[in-house]
């Protein structure tokens, strides 16, 4: 996209500000309108009629979240809450379109997007079938750290801090892990030393040799 585009994209809609662990998006309810990240971490969470909870996706500062609800006309898909303090430019869809329709390199930006999503999601249902649970669980802190990860001071791109605040159980919604499964996985991954387990945190210790056990590229699903 280029910078004039970016610059008139970030004018459109009404500036917002969310608190930490505000629901900005309801699941189930109508909507039509996106928003467009401009700063802070969500949390796309799709809740069962049984009850349970699964994490979906993360996303961050430059990311539009409520598009498919928006551009299908349709109830949202899921719920998206503030992992931190957020700000979004609510966007109505009308809005977003007549935009579209004047800068048709935001059109190929947002296909990008939703190709990229289709692409991670898509690496989550062969992960299933492909690979044990360990593995499955190190891919996903492999792409997240791709996407998402502070290199910690001094460590030469070795070391890195995940960036992205998330519980076990959330973890194991994205890789598809029983929680006591991903526990299990996690501490493997721990004694093997590829990461550190903090309260609420994980900390890459070798990047590169986790990416090899992952199996997972250089390529950015996000």
């Amino acid at each position: 996209m280029r910078e004039t585009t970016r610059k008139e994209l970030l004018s459109q809609g009404t500036l917002i500000n969310y608190p930490a662990h505000r629901t900005l998006l309801q699941q189930g309810e109508d909507g039509r309108h996106v928003l467009l990240l401009t700063s802070g971490v969500v949390k796309v969470v799709a809740s069962a009629e049984s009850g349970y909870d699964m994490l979906l996706a993360v996303r961050i500062g430059g990311d539009l979240v409520g598009e498919m609800a928006a551009f299908e006309d349709r109830p949202r898909s899921g719920t998206v809450v503030a992992c931190s303090d957020v700000t979004a430019r609510i966007i109505q869809m009308r809005t977003l379109e007549a935009f579209l329709a004047r800068y048709p390199d935001a059109t190929r930006a947002i296909l990008h997007m939703l190709c990229a999503r289709l692409r991670w999601a898509n690496r989550r249902r062969v992960d299933f079938q492909a690979y044990d649970s360990r593995t499955r669980l190190a891919r996903v802190l492999a792409e997240l750290c791709q996407a998402y990860a502070q290199p910690a001071a001094d460590a030469h791109g070795k070391r890195c801090d995940l960036g992205v605040t998330l519980t076990q159980k959330e973890l194991a919604s994205l890789a598809g892990l029983k929680l006591n499964t991903a526990e299990k996985s996690l501490a493997a991954l721990t004694a093997q030393g590829l990461v550190e387990r903090h309260y609420r945190n994980i900390t890459i210790c070798d990047v590169p040799k986790l990416f090899e056990f992952a199996k997972v590229f250089a390529d950015n699903p996000y």
